[in-house]
């Protein structure tokens, strides 16, 4: 059954992608979802979107894929004995802050550090999935009969089955969050999303197929670094370099998710719909340092008040209902903008199943966890009294409009950081 939602969901993220690379070559911005969002339906929606980024899902999703990270790193440390949650807890925090220095720190060292965690990320899923190839060919195929046998399936469950396969996928928006920074994007974003989802799906397929070659669908539930279990059982001595391949690999998903959504955060800010110092760069290291600062401490208070399961469906109701609305207005786009130039069109279908799948999942994920689900929503329907608060009320008090002022001179000089070229010139 596993491996079926994680096929499924590897579809799914591919059809997104493809819809996400036909707005990237028609819509020629940075901002992701708030662009297009704002293009399509507004500048309300969008405040919320950008709104709702910054106060859950960026800081749970860094928290999420952070606990992975520090599980991981601390392995080879405590291979006889259980880790303390303490101790997941504060290596993640360091890591997470090595994260935010990196990116306030260099653009192309980010960016170099990105391409080496990738290649370590690709070292790790082919070290699982060549021993697992060869256990397949040796007929270690047991755990393989009567896959479906005994699978306690449920509706109820499919929230969370789909959100923590999509989570695993997320990364193919990230580019659009840079579309102004890639050169020839009508040919090389469709090219870098078509090429990169599909590896990624079968990855992670054949990754899954190697595991269920050596463990079994109970243990599989019952362990908690999966990659460690199944590298013990093979590869002896030489599983101890698995942890730490998935860690940088952990490490690479917390540096590009940093990396791509302070992009959105300064572009909401040159809009106006975040503070003004969010859309300015250090003044020596033409990094946005604000914008990724800014994070820095919503995570660390995910990081230690929720668990795993918890912070996954909290940021996910958000994140999956703006990005199902943000396919439905490709939809609409269609038909009230026919003569958009589209250099890269998809199959309307694709759209259509894509956007009813995402909402149809948040509708139901508000029964199966009303806890967390309404806790998000509750969080995402503030963005609209916020919106005509901070953006639609220009007869603000004398004193706040100052103290404001006062304060983005004072983070400027603080932070060292000025309005970008862009800014200067508008």
């Amino acid at each position: 059954m596993s491996l079926t939602v994680w096929t499924v969901c590897g579809i799914l993220s591919l059809f997104g992608a493809l819809c996400y690379a036909e707005l990237g070559t028609c819509i020629k911005k940075s901002g992701g979802h708030y662009t297009y969002i704002l293009e399509v339906f507004g500048p309300l929606p969008a405040f919320v979107r950008v709104w709702v980024e910054l106060l859950v899902i960026r800081p749970a999703a860094t928290a999420v894929i952070s606990l992975a990270f520090g599980r991981y790193i601390l392995e080879p440390f405590f291979m006889q004995c259980e880790i303390p949650e303490l101790a997941i807890k504060l290596i993640t925090a360091v890591g997470i802050s090595l994260v935010m220095v990196l990116n306030s720190t260099s653009v192309s060292w980010s960016a170099r550090i990105q391409i080496f965690l990738t290649f370590c990320k690709l070292v790790a899923i082919l070290i699982i999935i060549v021993p697992g190839v060869i256990q397949l060919i040796r007929g270690e195929t047991q755990h393989f009969k009567n896959a479906f046998a005994g699978n306690d399936a449920s509706v109820m469950g499919l929230p969370l089955a789909f959100y923590s396969g999509m989570y695993a996928y997320s990364g193919w928006f990230y580019l659009n969050f840079v579309t102004e920074e890639v050169e020839n994007p009508e040919k090389n974003i469709p090219l870098a999303i078509c090429i990169s989802m599909i590896i990624v799906t079968v990855g992670y397929v054949l990754t899954n197929v190697a595991y269920f070659t050596t463990i079994s669908a109970g243990e599989l539930l019952l362990s908690k670094a999966v990659a460690v279990t199944f590298a013990e059982r093979l590869m002896g001595n030489f599983s101890l370099a698995v942890p730490v391949f998935v860690a940088l690999s952990c490490f690479g998903s917390m540096n590009g998710g940093i990396f791509a959504v302070s992009r959105m955060f300064f572009v909401a800010s040159r809009e106006g719909h975040l503070p003004e110092i969010l859309s300015m760069i250090h003044v020596r290291k033409h990094t946005p340092l604000p914008a990724v600062i800014v994070l820095h401490p919503l995570t660390m208070i995910m990081l230690f008040t929720g668990d795993l399961y918890s912070l996954l469906n909290f940021l996910s109701f958000a994140r999956w209902l703006f990005i199902g609305l943000v396919v439905a207005g490709l939809i609409y786009l269609r038909y009230k903008r026919p003569d958009m130039p589209r250099p890269f069109k998809v199959p309307l279908f694709i759209p259509a199943l894509f956007s009813f799948t995402c909402l149809f999942m948040v509708a139901l994920s508000l029964y199966s966890d009303p806890v967390n689900t309404g806790i998000g929503f509750a969080i995402t329907l503030t963005g609209v009294p916020a919106y005509y608060l901070f953006i639609v009320w220009d007869k603000k008090p004398k004193w706040f409009r100052n103290f404001l002022d006062k304060l983005t001179v004072t983070l400027q000089i603080l932070l060292e950081v000025v309005p970008s070229e862009e800014d200067q010139r508008s």
